[in-house]
Formats: structure tokens, sequence, C-alpha cells
């Protein structure tokens, strides 16, 4: 249940042998700086603009990707073919991103793999997390990977509690997940395939796939004086 098949479509992704013998998925953002440095060849091959800033020693842009006036690639960092880096976007460290990706307007990425043709086009932060097959994050979704107490992070399902002994890990959200604006995704949250979570949600946890997440507000009209 918790291997990274149960999550991802590997074959989505032409990075999938970084979770080659991965047993537990989140075990793979351990694996993401030494898979840069063995697998890491810059090269730039698609459309830079003269005002963005990328390392170009330790970024490799694919044919057909287009980044934008303004976004900052500092790296380590694959990003793939026919993706799109929007204006003020910040790919930090170890991040490793497929094909036909947005990287929306002040969407900021550190130590994560997002797989083909996922979409994560404003305002989001995205740190030590894997973001499968077709996901998507509305606008102002953010990922919190790490805690207020600032102790290792730990998973409970099924009343099991698995101590991750990470001290930053955001999120792994199965192929096809849907996540709402605003939303918050709290440290070590696993959101199973095709599962979509209601707006302005704030979520821990363990989700299954198939699924809808709903958030249920209350509110009282009263009368202005």
């Amino acid at each position: 249940m918790l291997q990274p098949q149960h999550f991802f479509n590997l074959s989505q992704n032409k990075y999938g042998d970084l979770f080659n013998g991965i047993d537990l998925v989140w075990e793979t953002l351990t694996r993401i700086s030494d898979y840069l440095k063995a697998n890491l060849k810059p090269g730039i091959y698609g459309s830079l603009s003269p005002l963005a800033y990328v390392n170009e020693k330790a970024v490799y842009i694919g044919p057909g990707t287009v980044v934008e006036p303004g976004a900052v690639i500092t790296g380590p960092a694959i990003i793939g073919a026919n993706c799109e880096v929007r204006t003020s976007a910040y790919v930090g460290a170890n991040v490793i991103v497929g094909d036909r990706v947005v990287i929306g307007h002040s969407t900021e990425l550190k130590n994560s793999v997002l797989f083909d043709e996922v979409s994560v086009p404003h305002f989001a932060y995205v740190g030590d997390s894997i973001l499968g097959w077709k996901v998507h994050l509305g606008a102002g979704v953010k990922i919190s990977n790490f805690k207020i107490n600032q102790t290792p992070v730990a998973v409970t399902i099924n009343n099991r509690r698995y101590e991750t002994g990470l001290l930053k890990f955001g999120a792994i959200l199965g192929d096809e997940a849907d996540i709402g604006c605003n939303s918050v995704l709290n440290p070590g949250t696993l959101v199973g395939k095709r599962t979509l979570v209601y707006p302005n949600s704030s979520i821990r946890g363990y989700f299954p796939p198939d699924c809808i997440v709903k958030l249920r507000q209350t509110f009282e009209v009263v009368q202005r004086n």
C-alpha cells in the first residue's frame, strides 16, 4: 500500500529508476540529491528569457521548455521537455521535473519530483514532495514540509505509526490527484490516485485513492447595524 507503484505509474516519468527498491514511498526523498549528482548533465535546450536566472552549470532544461522573465532556477535540477516555467517561479535545489509540466507564477519547488503533466500554476509551495502524473494544485496550495515543533515527521495509517525519520517531508500525491485552491497539506500527507481535496482544506495523514475529501463549513449571517 505504501510502495511507489501504489501511488504512481512509474512509466510517466523517465526517471522512474529513482524508485527502484523503495518499500516506503517517502524514502525516495532521501535519494533525489544523489540521483541528480549521478545523472544530471547540465544543458539548456529550451527557450530562456534573458531576464530569467538559470544556473547553467547545475541545470538541465529540455527542448521546447519556456522559461519566462523573472524566473529563477538555481538547481541542481532537471526540467523536462515542453514545460512552462512562468514569471517569478523559483526552482531551488534537488528538483526533478518531467515533461509538459507547468511551474506557475510565484510557485517555489525544492527537493521534489514532479511527474509528467503536473500543473502547479499559481502561488504554490512544493517542498520535499512527490507529485504523480497529472497532479494539479489549485492556486495558493501550500505543502508544509516542516513541523512546527521541529521533530521528525511520522505517518499514521490504519492505526499503525510509521516513523519516517525525516525532518522535512511534505506530501506524496498519487497520479491525477487534485488539490483545491488555498489548501494546506501538512507534513507527511499522502493522497491516493485520483483523489480530490476541496478548496481551503487543511489536511494531514493518509487519504485513499478515488475519494473526495470534503470540507464542511458553517456560516452565520447577521443583520448589519
